[in-house]
């Protein structure tokens, strides 16, 4: 039989794991993680009620991670943001109705994360009318890429940046939420149908509002003003944690410098409300100020400073371990480092104006990491050697040398159970002193992957046919691409092509040790495949089994079955 063709799941992959008896992980809580502890208060799950000069607003906080906001209309509502669930929309909701239950007119986004779209599948399902989804012209190009080519990397990241995975009891929060919970339900992104480029105003149910690229935490940021309500929905540029200028699971560079003149934007409306998409609303003309002031103020100094510092030549590590925020600001509620970190911005604004090269030319064409261990070993006196000096900085709490020290011994093949468990210390020594709870997150879970020899699978599918309506057929093939591997044996100048119900056609061209992907008609082909596009999305998400389909007749093929079904292995 035929495996399933998982090309790409769309939600964070989970880990299954058969756990080791002879490895406990215990994380004591320490002074450091106290003011994370008392961070959760941030996002205490309820919903928030306000009366503005313009109408009511709701605001649904700690359900999932990302806040939503519903905005009451004349005879029907406004969702900006829909949660990072189904599962989340649909408790959200039954709150928010017990508010308003006119039904909603549109659903805003106001960036392409999973966590302010996966949820509005939900409102699509419980109204016969269809909302208006309105984003940024890009939100659906970024979330298309992510829900593609680079979901398998980000999806593990992500897993181990939030914690996933992690027992409950060891999951304090993350820091702009209490957790996230994208793997509880489908994932339920809706393809906006309503987008702009720079700015848009528009009336909904008697709402006046006012949309505004704003580029910060993501290039397609938005910012809401609605003028009658006084209200600002500022989506990611803002919340009470120090920004994520970069993220450990790993992003494109975040302009800074876009970042800054945003929110000075922002502050122009001189807002009563501002409703951020994480962490609690701030209330008053001057309490937004300020912390409009001091949240531009402390990105600028950041920038700056690491600017400065790499026309002196500094290397990236260098300048991180100079530069601290100003004390008359690092002590603000809202610079606190419970998600973004100075340490890893630096690194990040260095990297996005020269790259990854540091400048060093030792760093240029380093030595393999193999050879590099192979020489340390032989410094150190031998593998022997190397094992009692790792032993020796876990036992004196020098943990982020036990870490580095084994690496080595990974990339020389020689990661013994002893080396795990001290790795495993050492990683979660240092999670349990961490107060960010990005650190500490990505360690517990990379200390449990060890302690219970995880391997990545998905714990259920969560694919859905409603979901793949909103995946283009372009994005499949993109993935398509970026799974082909070469050292298959299958023919090089290979032409497969495919005709699709809708009229379109694609064809795949093996050929140099790629896979080219061509919308142009080919008179010959050697492989000819007919089917609707949702059946081949079907296939290739594990949905559909593509013996069951030819047998079934909804795939036609010019050529042989078996060759159709050998060609789609080279994708795995």
């Amino acid at each position: 039989m035929l495996k399933k063709f998982f090309l790409f799941s769309i939600l964070f992959a989970l880990i299954g794991c058969s756990q080791s008896e002879d490895i406990q992980i215990n994380i004591p809580i320490t002074s450091e993680v106290e003011n994370l502890i008392s961070h959760s208060e941030e996002f205490k799950q309820q919903v928030l009620s306000y009366e503005t000069p313009g109408g009511r607003i709701h605001f649904a906080i700690g359900f999932g991670i990302a806040n939503s906001i519903m905005v009451e209309g004349e005879d029907g509502n406004i969702i900006i943001d829909a949660a990072d669930s189904i599962y989340e929309a649909e408790k959200i909701y039954q709150l928010f109705s017990q508010k308003n239950s006119n039904p909603i007119k549109a659903i805003i986004y106001t960036h392409n994360h999973g966590d302010h779209t996966f949820g509005a599948q939900y409102y699509l399902n419980i109204q016969e009318e269809k909302p208006k989804i309105i984003s940024h012209e890009d939100t659906d190009f970024y979330v298309q890429r992510i829900l593609g080519i680079l979901n398998p990397i980000i999806t593990v990241r992500s897993s181990r940046m939030f914690g996933t995975l992690l027992p409950e009891e060891d999951l304090i929060n993350v820091g702009i939420g209490p957790n996230l919970s994208v793997s509880k339900s489908p994932t339920g992104y809706v393809k906006p149908d309503m987008t702009f480029k720079d700015e848009l105003k528009l009336n909904i149910s008697g709402i006046e509002i006012e949309l505004y690229h704003a580029p910060g935490e993501t290039n397609d940021q938005i910012f809401v003003w609605l003028p009658n309500h006084k209200s600002l929905m500022p989506g990611d540029n803002i919340y009470k944690t120090f920004p994520n200028l970069y993220t450990i699971r790993g992003t494109s560079h975040r302009d800074v410098t876009g970042w800054i003149e945003s929110i000075d934007r922002m502050k122009k409306y001189n807002s009563e409300f501002l409703f951020p998409s994480h962490t609690l609303p701030i209330i008053g003309k001057n309490n937004i100020k300020d912390a409009l002031n001091i949240y531009r103020d402390a990105i600028q100094y950041i920038h700056d400073q690491t600017i400065r510092l790499m026309n002196q030549g500094l290397y990236p590590d260098e300048i991180a371990d100079q530069i601290q925020l100003p004390k008359n600001i690092a002590d603000s509620p809202y610079l606190y480092e419970f998600y973004g970190t100075v340490r890893w911005s630096v690194k990040s604004i260095f990297n996005g104006y020269l790259g990854w090269f540091s400048g060093n030319p030792s760093e240029l064409d380093p030595l393999s990491r193999e050879e590099k261990a192979k020489r340390i070993s032989n410094l150190a006196g031998g593998n022997e050697a190397l094992f009692e000096e790792l032993r020796h900085s876990v036992k004196n709490k020098d943990m982020q040398w036990a870490l580095e020290l084994s690496d080595y011994f990974i990339s020389l093949d020689q990661f013994t159970n002893e080396v795990k468990q001290l790795r495993i210390q050492a990683l979660t020594y240092e999670a349990a002193r961490s107060s960010n709870p990005n650190k500490r997150n990505y360690f517990l879970s990379s200390a449990y992957e060890l302690a219970d020899n995880l391997e990545e699978i998905s714990l259920l599918d969560r694919t859905s046919e409603e979901l793949l309506k909103h995946i283009s057929i372009n994005t499949l093939f993109d993935v398509l691409s970026t799974r082909y591997n070469p050292e298959n044996n299958f023919d090089e100048n290979y032409i497969a092509c495919f005709n699709f119900h809708s009229g379109s056609s694609k064809k795949i061209i093996l050929r140099n040790k790629v896979a080219v992907i061509s919308n142009e008609i080919e008179k010959i082909c050697d492989l000819s495949i007919r089917m609707s596009q949702l059946e081949f999305k079907k296939i290739l998400t594990g949905l559909s089994n593509p013996i069951t389909s030819i047998g079934n007749g909804d795939i036609e093929i010019n050529g042989d079955s078996v060759t159709f079904l050998q060609f789609l292995s080279v994708f795995r």
